[in-house]
């Protein structure tokens, strides 16, 4: 894929996903370039028992950096950051995370909405945020908040998603930058790099 043409550098990359996102991801992680000049915020619907399951998968298929995200800890470009089980995870104006535990959005507790959302208010016009494959509508209100930020909002293409119903809600509330079959996700992300 050709480097995509931005008229504002990405600054900053969320990927959200929720029922069968995974195999989208472990598609996703091991083609990413280890140069990325922007951090990568990660939050997928899972449960507390499988702790840290998500963070060990994703780190053993990529040269980034991939910890489980912490509280006041800065988005340091090259590093992805995955949203805790059962916590939102927030972007701060400083560019800190935030975790918070108040009640789920969406019956999901981390919410893509919250961070999207809060992302948006951040990085606005750098914001790159992809929805990915998932059973509920979580995510559609926080794209619609990276459209009105100016960021860009990227949708898995709903006929490759697992779970279909997430990604079409997405693509008939939002318009979308782009609509990407999973396979072209990687090339995409590193078409981002400025």
């Amino acid at each position: 894929m050709e480097k995509a043409i931005n008229s504002v550098p990405c600054t900053a990359l969320v990927i959200g996903g929720s029922a069968g996102s995974l195999d989208v991801l472990l598609e996703i992680f091991p083609q990413l370039n280890k140069d990325l000049n922007f951090p990568i915020i990660l939050v997928v619907h899972r449960k507390a028992s499988n702790e840290s399951l998500l963070t060990d998968l994703i780190r053993n298929r990529t040269v980034l950096t991939v910890n489980e995200a912490e509280e006041k800890e800065y988005l340091t470009p090259g590093k992805v950051f995955i949203a805790p089980a059962d916590y939102h995870l927030l972007v701060e104006e400083n560019q800190t995370i935030s975790l918070d535990y108040s009640e789920k959005v969406n019956y999901s507790r981390p919410s893509i909405d919250v961070t999207f959302q809060s992302a948006a208010e951040v990085f606005k016009a750098g914001l790159t945020c992809i929805l990915l494959s998932g059973s509920n509508a979580d995510g559609v209100e926080g794209l619609k908040s990276v459209n009105n930020f100016g960021g860009k909002a990227v949708i898995q293409n709903p006929n490759t998603a697992i779970m279909p119903y997430m990604p079409q809600q997405a693509v008939l509330n939002v318009k979308p930058h782009i609509v990407l079959d999973g396979h072209d996700m990687a090339s995409y992300i590193n078409s981002l790099n400025s």
